[in-house]
């Protein structure tokens, strides 16, 4: 242009002509037609459409060129293509002109102009937008806002997650616009606010017209374990599985499907917490009513076994009714066994209906009853005496399990294992496995048990053995045990018995079990027959007290305050003088003589030590006094026998029998005695076999425990023994 202006500067200096300053104008025209077109570009224009020609609309917007639109781009989605010659249409100019010199226009820009526009209103009044969604994209989906573009995340398309969004594809729906850019041309916008806003509106409105047992309708919108979760529009409600249905549901998805649509009943509504309890099995008939006449007890059903537990199995007799069948009532042999090896799922069984609560809504049942039983067959076949033969199942604590036919068991209580033995130890002779015989004692079909016996093979040594015993009879009796109690015998033939502690002696320090041994034999007295524990109560205290009862009654009382050393030394003395006398006659006379003159002075004095003692009399009562104490204290001490008093001849005369007294000095007599007192303490511990020995004890035993008197006179009578020994 510079150029331009120079030659015609040059050409009208030539001529020396002047020309007209248009410099400045052409310029000035030129800046404004490029200012002019620079205002076309970025704006949106009216335009008519000259021509359509195959994909491409011809549009004239008053510039020097048309521009070229596609057809496309005039079409809305969902919608047919609305677009003919000599419409006016708007369009955005790109740019002015292109490389050859075509003015760009576009149509999608110019209707995204005029959204931007009304959406930026709509996102500052807070009001929605309708668009479609129409393309995914990672995260989420593309919606066309009329002509402007927004991003839809996925968490925002619905107020619980949704699988398959093909049928929102395409439709014309309310959006919430979240986030708007227009410099970046970014959009975000929420279907899910929208939701929640009408959801908020219904449920306020639901809410208030809520009223148990009203009858409603919903879609299933979650299934968990417990139940599903309901949507009755605006506000949702726990149906849970057991209000389902009448019959039993182990899982809602049985029934219930996500997105279907059921018909349900309030149970319960808390206005406070919001929180509906919905129920579908109360729309319909309860089959619980009537239950009792319709299911007696006694009779028998067919059921279908729905679920099996460890404790037994559920029986569905009609849809909504079932019954338990406990594993007690499934066999009648068949103990403590799961219930899943006696029936399966589904299994089709007879019953019998045990009981009926209505209330508790349970039915009890029972599988056996519809079968044999095994015990009223073998109570038909073996009645009670009869003998069976069976291997030992079980050893326990109180007894053996015999397997006898059909599969049932009979017990032997330890009991009946022995008639002598103790049951612990009887048992300890068996073993599994072993084959053994009983016998069958008794049957009781209704506590489904069966009692045996080993015993009863052989006749009962007790019954046999205690005809001949009776209470208060004196037995001796064989030390079987020593125990802290007492000690434990044996009578006869293995008749048990026990002597109690206390009843070991009448004296307290001889009452102790560790004076006796096994094998050891004692003489007691019967104080009890005890049939129910199959012993003797014995007592060797009491044949003591009885022996002792005997001794005075056969030899004097004690009212005069004598003792039984005092009658038993009296009795002795008799039965010595009586056989001095009888030797003195034989040998000579004057032992007679001397007797009788002893007789007639009223109190023969006693010798003094300087006094000589006459011969004969000196050799006699040597002699005899040797044989009282050796032959005849023995005696008398050992059998205890009142027949030996009864022998001596009658005492002499008063006279008589003081001048004996006092000549022969008793007490001289009282050392002998004792003597063989110890001499015969070994054999009472260890227990005569007869009853002389239990009298000898008993003699003994009472002349060893002296009174106070007894004690006070010992030791004079020793002394003047004493003083006579020079002489002997």
């Amino acid at each position: 242009m510079a150029s331009a202006n120079a030659d015609t500067e040059a050409a009208a200096s030539g001529t020396g002509e002047t020309s007209p300053a248009v410099t400045e104008d052409f310029a000035a025209l030129l800046a404004e037609s490029l200012r002019e077109h620079e205002d076309f570009e970025g704006r949106v224009v009216k335009g008519t459409v000259v021509s359509i020609d195959d994909d491409v609309a011809l549009i004239d917007v008053g510039l020097k060129s048309e521009g070229r639109v596609s057809l496309k781009e005039f079409a809305t989605a969902g919608e047919e293509l609305d677009i003919h010659e000599g419409d006016t249409v708007d369009v955005f100019v790109e740019r002015y002109e292109d490389r050859d010199g075509i003015v760009s226009l576009s149509r999608d820009k110019a209707r995204r102009e005029e959204a931007w526009t009304e959406l930026e209103k709509a996102f500052q009044d807070n009001e929605r937008v309708t668009g479609s969604i129409f393309g995914r994209v990672k995260g989420g989906f593309i919606v066309d806002l009329s002509g402007a573009m927004a991003f839809l995340p996925g968490s925002q398309v619905d107020i619980r997650p949704v699988r398959d969004i093909q049928s929102l594809m395409g439709t014309p729906q309310p959006f919430q616009i979240l986030k708007m850019d227009r410099a970046r041309g970014n959009i975000v916008v929420s279907r899910r606010a929208v939701l929640e806003e009408a959801r908020a509106e219904a449920r306020a409105e639901l809410v208030a017209n809520l009223a148990e047992g009203q009858a409603l309708e919903g879609i299933v919108k979650n299934i968990t374990v417990y139940g599903a979760f309901v949507d009755l529009g605006g506000v949702d409600g726990l149906l849970h599985v057991t209000d389902i249905a009448w019959q039993r549901i182990n899982h809602p998805s049985e029934a219930l499907q996500v997105g279907q649509t059921v018909k349900v009943q309030v149970v319960r509504f808390n206005a406070e917490t919001q929180r509906i309890s919905l129920g579908m099995k109360q729309l319909e008939a309860d089959p619980w009513e009537g239950i009792r006449a319709k299911y007696p007890p006694g009779t028998r059903f067919k059921g279908r076994v729905t679920n099996i537990t460890d404790y037994g199995a559920f029986v569905e007799l009609e849809p909504g009714v079932e019954g338990l069948v406990h594993v007690s009532e499934m066999s009648w042999t068949k103990k403590n066994v799961q219930p899943g090896m006696i029936v399966s799922t589904s299994q089709e069984v007879e019953v019998m209906v045990l009981d009926t609560d209505p209330e508790k809504r349970r039915i009890s049942l029972g599988l056996k009853q519809c079968l044999p039983n095994p015990r009223v067959d073998f109570q038909e076949s073996h009645p009670v005496g009869s003998e069976v033969e069976g291997e030992v199942k079980n050893i326990t604590e109180f007894g053996l399990f015999i397997g006898l036919t059909g599969d049932i068991d009979g017990m032997v209580h330890l009991s009946d294992l022995s008639w002598s033995q103790r049951g612990e130890d009887a048992i300890a002779s068996y073993k599994k496995g072993d084959v053994v015989k009983a016998k069958v004692l008794d049957v009781d079909v209704e506590k489904e048990r069966i009692s045996l016996g080993i015993k009863q093979f052989t006749d009962d040594p007790f019954e046999s053995g205690i005809e001949a015993l009776k209470k208060g009879a004196v037995v001796t009796s064989t030390v079987a045990a020593v125990v802290d109690g007492g000690i434990e015998v044996t009578v006869g033939e293995g008749i048990n018995g026990f002597i109690c502690k206390s009843d070991l002696s009448r004296y307290r320090n001889e009452q102790r079990p560790d004076r006796f041994a096994a094998g050891e034999k004692v003489d007691a007295k019967i104080t009890q027959v005890d049939r129910g524990a199959r012993r003797l109560v014995l007592s060797i205290k009491a044949r003591e007290v009885q022996e002792e009862k005997k001794a005075m009654a056969d030899y004097g009382s004690s009212d005069s305050g004598a003792s039984l050393g005092d009658i038993l030394g009296a009795a002795i003395r008799e039965k010595r003088d009586a056989g001095e006398r009888d030797e003195a006659s034989e040998e000579t006379e004057a032992p007679q003589a001397e007797a009788t003159e002893a007789a007639e002075v009223p109190e023969a004095p006693a010798l003094e030590a300087g006094d000589p003692e006459p011969k004969a009399r000196k050799t006699t009562r040597k002699k005899k006094e040797s044989k009282a104490a050796v032959a005849d204290a023995p005696d008398a001490a050992e059998t205890g026998d009142a027949d030996a008093a009864d022998d001596a001849e009658p005492a002499p005369e008063p006279g008589k029998q003081e001048a004996a007294e006092t000549e022969d000095k008793p007490a001289k007599v009282a050392k002998p005695v004792k003597k063989a007192e110890k001499k015969e303490k070994p054999r009472s511990k260890a227990g005569a076999g007869s009853k002389g020995g239990s009298k000898a004890k008993a003699a003994t035993g009472a002349a060893a425990k002296v009174t106070g008197k007894d004690a006070a006179e010992a030791p004079a009578d020793e002394a003047e023994g004493d003083a006579a020994e020079p002489e002997s």
